[in-house]
């Protein structure tokens, strides 16, 4: 896998949020939640590839978020803001399946999702990651 793959995933996962929230959050809230959950995850590998911290092959899967302790035991490297990242992924993957799979939720817990994407978005980019397509 090329190291600018995941980068190029993430801005197509961002590019559906965008879309979806233009649509209305409560008529997209499966698409958000299998977006940001990806997206996010695409977020960090691109930030540990470009750090160099993974090997160009290395690809992370969402499901490693299903708890600190869990993605802490996968990512048993550090890296700048490890916590935080973590912690933000984990809380998105514990409303994915809710959000793919269940009954429709509030307006309030889809934009929170939202919100913990553009969080991670954020520090990525104080970390010096180039995300393409952030402000258009």
């Amino acid at each position: 896998m090329k190291i600018e793959d995941p980068l190029r995933n993430f801005n197509e996962s961002l590019e559906i949020v965008k879309e979806s929230v233009e649509k209305g959050v409560l008529k997209r809230q499966r698409n958000i939640g299998f977006n940001v959950s990806v997206g996010s995850v695409d977020l960090l590998e691109s930030f540990l590839h470009k750090e160099q911290i993974i090997n160009p092959g290395t690809i992370l899967k969402h499901n490693w978020f299903s708890s600190a302790r869990h993605a802490n035991e996968k990512l048993d490297f550090d890296f700048p803001e490890k916590e935080k990242i973590i912690n933000l992924i984990v809380e998105i993957e514990e409303k994915r399946n809710l959000l793919c799979y269940g009954k429709p939720q509030a307006e309030e817990t889809i934009e929170g999702i939202i919100n913990k994407l553009y969080k991670l978005i954020n520090i990525s980019e104080s970390l010096g990651l180039n995300i393409r397509g952030k402000n258009e």
